[in-house]
């Protein structure tokens, strides 16, 4: 089968599900090396793997047998890095979110148009098998016409994730709650609903945490679709729960919990699908963020190796990330000035399954 070179970039705790993911992936995705600040990071990992390291960002630039990058920086670490790669013709997969304001994720979004290259994100929530399920059975009108959408990601952090340098601050992470955790959820929401057209949001700092950013936040939405909705995404639930996503249609309501996606027909009917039988379900919504398995990782990097081989669009691009970025922008515009916001228009890619 054929095969892409990637090297990675960045080794923070968003990693270890890629690195994983890779390992499984050898027989077309070969790492050609690492590179991380802390080079003896790089080391460590490259030794337990069996890749090797680069000294610079602009090394693995000028290598011209590296087909792509795995950008997994912190959000204020992006821009150079992807002016750098795509202006050498490298695909870029990058980590959520693309940066810290709709405006500079789009200019990245330009950025990797104008150089030709394919910009992938990491939004692996729409790759569990609850979430493919789902999306098959709203194209085949399973549920009829969605009129209600509830989003609910009731998640934990103690006060130590956020007093790690820069957590929950606008100038590296650009946000809280919202940027960092519930725009996976959300991003998945957005890809079976459509774009938001509007929303009435509040969000807030709560006494659990010392933070910058919010750690709560709530919202009415209505859908372009004619849909309406809520959001409520916190950090400040203890202990956590698994989020949800809740779509009531004219023929049938679907339930994903998780990675579990329960049909409930207008007949009385029930089906089920997805979830671990006899295991924990770990979705990363509790004090350990990696508490989840590789296998959507492993399923995201592939479709994107397979988009480079194939000569297609990657299932998640840039396009589609901008859709969560305005829903976000609008939350927060509509929370500070007390009013309804519109969500500004970003024109989703079309490749997704």
């Amino acid at each position: 089968m054929p095969s892409i070179s990637l090297a990675v970039v960045g080794l923070g705790m968003a990693a270890k599900p890629h690195l994983e993911a890779l390992d499984l992936l050898r027989n077309h995705v070969e790492v050609a090396g690492l590179y991380n600040r802390t080079k003896a990071k790089a080391e460590a990992v490259a030794e337990k793997y069996g890749w090797t390291c680069f000294d610079s960002p602009e090394e693995i630039a000028g290598d011209p047998e590296i087909d792509a990058i795995l950008l997994l920086t912190p959000p204020d670490q992006r821009h150079d890095l992807v002016e750098l790669f795509s202006s050498a013709g490298k695909h870029i997969l990058t980590e959520k979110p693309l940066e810290r304001t709709y405006e500079a994720a789009a200019e990245l979004v330009e950025l990797c148009d104008y150089a030709g290259v394919k910009y992938g994100v990491v939004f692996q929530h729409r790759f569990r098998e609850g979430a493919r399920q789902l999306r098959a059975l709203i194209a085949e009108g399973a549920l009829g016409d969605i009129h209600l959408v509830r989003a609910n990601i009731p998640w934990w952090r103690d006060q130590a994730y956020y007093d790690q340098a820069g957590r929950g601050t606008y100038e590296r992470d650009g946000g809280g709650v919202l940027i960092t955790q519930a725009i996976h959820v959300l991003d998945l929401m957005l890809s079976l609903t459509g774009p938001a057209k509007s929303v009435q949001a509040l969000c807030a700092t709560t006494g659990a945490h010392k933070m910058e950013a919010e750690d709560f936040a709530t919202a009415g939405v209505e859908f372009h679709s004619g849909a309406v909705g809520s959001i409520m995404a916190t950090t400040a639930t203890y202990p956590d729960a698994k989020e949800t996503l809740v779509f009531d249609g004219s023929k049938a309501s679907a339930h994903l919990d998780g990675s579990k996606l329960t049909v409930t027909y207008r007949d009385g009917s029930i089906d089920v699908f997805g979830g671990r039988s006899g295991t924990k379900d770990g979705t990363g919504g509790g004090a350990n963020p990696m508490a989840f398995p590789c296998d959507w990782h492993r399923d995201l990097i592939d479709d994107f190796a397979l988009s480079i081989i194939e000569h297609r669009d990657p299932k998640v691009t840039g396009h589609d990330a901008l859709m969560v970025h305005a829903l976000i922008e609008a939350m927060e515009t509509s929370s500070r000035t007390g009013t309804r916001a519109d969500v500004r228009e970003a024109e989703p890619s079309k490749a997704y399954i």
